[in-house]
């Protein structure tokens, strides 16, 4: 009996080995899994200032859109101005961080599983222009924080971010030497400098003008189409070795 069992039990293990072989497919027009995320992107007409690029398909609702713009928000109880006041230019990049973070749909080969009390979902390495990381760094050069690292390590003992014991306000260029410094490491390497341009079709814009289209689109649908490509071509081989056992104990 138990020769013909095992045949089933193979077929059984190879069915299951494809099918976790299979690459992940819901990579665009989606949401991540976070706290003010809707659950499925849609037209939100009503969207806040430098969010509004977003609003024919949107990830955010319309209250997220306009609390992105307040210096201290509801969002996180973050303060741009934890070493004085940020340049009204510095602070324009991290509004549209922050409307790309929470609007855009167009982030899904970066979305990576989390295990955080305020969302289970993040990106990681998102591929930013060199233009977009270029001029962030050139308008915040002359504003000042006191850490390189945005995402921990602050005193929230007032409710919102301060600076820790014994850390020192800085420019913006002491902790951010470049570009890619300030691009790759002020929220953990959610962002990741990249060497294209703006229109390459390979880098995702932090902001664009909605009258020519959502460039991310096709940024997003080339690095899903990569992703997928590879989990086949890697899948392959598995598939192929356990079809030749199965043919072999049929036989």
């Amino acid at each position: 009996m138990a020769w013909k069992i095992t045949p089933l039990l193979c077929l059984l293990v190879c069915v299951a080995a494809v099918g976790a072989a299979q690459p992940r497919t819901q990579l665009l027009n989606v949401c991540m899994n976070a706290r003010y995320h809707k659950e499925k992107p849609g037209p939100e007409d009503k969207l806040h200032g430098q969010c509004s690029p977003w609003k024919n398909n949107a990830c955010c609702f319309v209250n997220t859109s306009i609390e992105a713009h307040k210096d201290i928000s509801s969002l996180y109880r973050f303060d741009w101005d934890h070493c004085g006041k940020m340049e009204p230019a510095c602070k324009r990049h991290f509004i549209q961080d922050i409307c790309l973070y929470e609007c855009s749909p167009n982030l899904g080969p970066w979305i990576q599983e989390v295990n955080q009390s305020w969302r289970k979902e993040r990106i990681l390495n998102v591929p930013l222009c060199k233009e977009d990381c270029e001029s962030w760094w050139e308008d915040c050069r002359t504003s000042y924080t006191c850490k390189s690292n945005w995402h921990r390590g602050w005193d929230w003992t007032s409710g919102y971010n301060q600076c820790p014991v014994k850390v020192a306000c800085h420019r913006f260029d002491f902790y951010f030497p470049t570009p890619a410094a300030l691009c790759n490491e002020i929220w953990s390497h959610s962002y990741r400098a990249s060497n294209y341009s703006r229109g390459s079709g390979r880098c995702i814009q932090m902001w664009f003008d909605p009258v020519l289209g959502n460039p991310n689109e096709e940024v997003a649908r080339f690095y899903a189409e990569s992703m997928n490509g590879a989990g086949l071509h890697e899948a392959w081989p598995l598939r192929f070795g356990l079809l030749l056992l199965l043919l072999w104990l049929l036989s």
